[in-house]
């Protein structure tokens, strides 16, 4: 089971349908899984009938998720993007920064880091390095 994390704090899964890996995708899928080193231009045609993504992170010092999801969106993905596995809080703002409007961590990375460590980082909009720089 995991936990999804959003701007509002921890929330269960809501995704009801199937989540398939990319090389499984066909025209119909609506949902698909993508390594950390997959090439976002995979995703392309398939792009208009998918309605999630889900990117995974097999480890919290793996950034190339990051990088995935910016390519995404600036290939004109405007689905829901959603980071999956060892995205740790301090990354929260980075991640909805780079495009993810959420997070899915495991029940226990959730016990060990409680949702008011995800919600400090909440604000991501505000609390930039560039404008603390600035302020």
């Amino acid at each position: 089971m995991s936990v999804i994390v959003t701007d509002t704090g921890f929330a269960p899964e809501d995704w009801s349908g199937e989540i398939v890996p990319l090389a499984e995708a066909t025209d119909g899928t609506e949902a698909i899984d993508i390594a950390s080193d997959a090439d976002p231009k995979a995703v392309a045609g398939k792009m208009p009938a998918l309605r999630l993504i889900r990117i995974d992170f097999p480890s919290f010092a793996d950034g190339r998720g990051f990088t995935i999801a910016r390519q995404l969106r600036l290939m004109g993905y405007t689905g829901r993007l959603r980071a999956r596995g060892h995205v740790i809080a301090d990354q929260y703002a980075m991640a909805r920064r780079a495009g993810f409007d959420e997070v899915e961590i495991s029940k226990n990375l959730a016990a060990r880091q409680p949702e008011d460590q995800w919600l400090f980082r909440a604000n991501w909009q505000a609390h930039d390095y560039q404008s603390r720089l600035r302020g």
